[in-house]
C-alpha cells in the first residue's frame, strides 16, 4: 500500500480542536459547537462531534432522516423526560421532533442523515 495523501486525510482531536459554532437556518446561535471534518456536508450533517455548554437548551426540531448519537461526556435532558448520559448510544427515527437540553454541558459523536426542520 501507499503512504496515504495528506490531501485525503483530516486529523483532528475532539479535547484540542477548535469547534466551530453552530448556527440555525434563521440565523440564530445559541452557543452550542461542532467538529465536522468532512466540509462536502452541510455544518451538522453527517459525521460530526458536537458540542453543548452548561444550560443550553436546543431549539425544537424535526428529523428529516435518522439521527444516532454517543454521548461522549455529561449528561443530556430530552424533551421527553428522558435523561441520557455519557456512555449513552441513542437512535431517533426520521420524522421525530424533540430538544435537548444539558444542565452541566455535553459532548456527543453525531451522525444526521439531513437537515433537521426547527419548530
Amino acid at each position: 500500500m501507499q503512504p496515504v495523501d495528506p490531501k485525503d486525510r483530516k486529523i483532528a482531536n475532539i479535547y484540542t480542536a477548535d469547534f466551530t459554532p453552530f448556527v440555525y437556518p434563521d440565523g440564530r446561535a445559541l452557543g452550542d459547537a461542532i467538529l465536522q471534518l468532512d466540509d462536502s456536508q452541510a455544518p451538522g450533517t453527517g459525521f460530526h462531534v458536537y458540542r453543548m455548554p452548561a444550560g443550553m437548551t436546543t431549539l425544537g426540531h424535526r428529523h428529516n432522516g435518522h439521527e444516532q448519537f454517543l454521548i461522549l461526556q455529561g449528561e443530556l435532558h430530552e424533551s421527553d423526560g428522558t435523561i441520557l448520559r455519557a456512555g449513552d448510544m441513542v437512535f431517533y427515527r426520521d420524522g421525530t421532533e424533540h430538544n435537548s437540553y444539558s444542565p452541566d454541558g455535553c459532548l456527543l459523536a453525531v451522525h444526521i442523515a439531513a437537515p433537521e426542520t426547527v419548530l
